[in-house]
């Protein structure tokens, strides 16, 4: 997984927002020719994040991120990789990094824990 960090998204109608959106899609182009693409989102900001935390049986729920920090996730790439180094290429292939930093992080499967999607138009049992 890449998780992107203090990079500054600009909004349309935004000097060089075609620009950045073109550059973000050859990116994202080249992940699917190489076929390590999985899913890739942007975040919306941490003004609008929530945290969630159980202590001693309470549900405490805070406006914001869970620390007062100077970074900020801004999104992430879920890529199917050969190995780190083939990550770590596309991490420095990636647009954002110019600007903010790109955090590589394998993601570990737990056997007996699914994380696969939930089919909608399946019934519920």
């Amino acid at each position: 997984m890449l998780l992107i960090y203090n990079c500054v998204r600009p909004e349309p109608g935004d000097p060089g927002f075609e620009e950045a959106v073109a550059r973000v899609n050859a990116f994202a182009d080249e992940c699917r020719r190489r076929g390590v693409w999985v899913e890739g989102k942007p975040l919306q900001p941490e003004s609008t994040a929530t945290t969630v935390s159980v202590r001693d049986g309470r549900t405490l729920i805070t406006d914001g991120p869970f620390a007062e920090t100077h970074e900020h996730l801004g999104g992430f790439y879920l890529f199917d990789c050969r190995n780190l180094d083939e990550a770590l290429e596309l991490a420095a292939l990636c647009p954002m990094a110019e600007e903010g930093s790109i955090e590589v992080r394998p993601v570990v499967g737990i056997p007996g824990v699914s994380h696969a999607p939930v089919d909608a138009a399946a019934p519920a049992e």
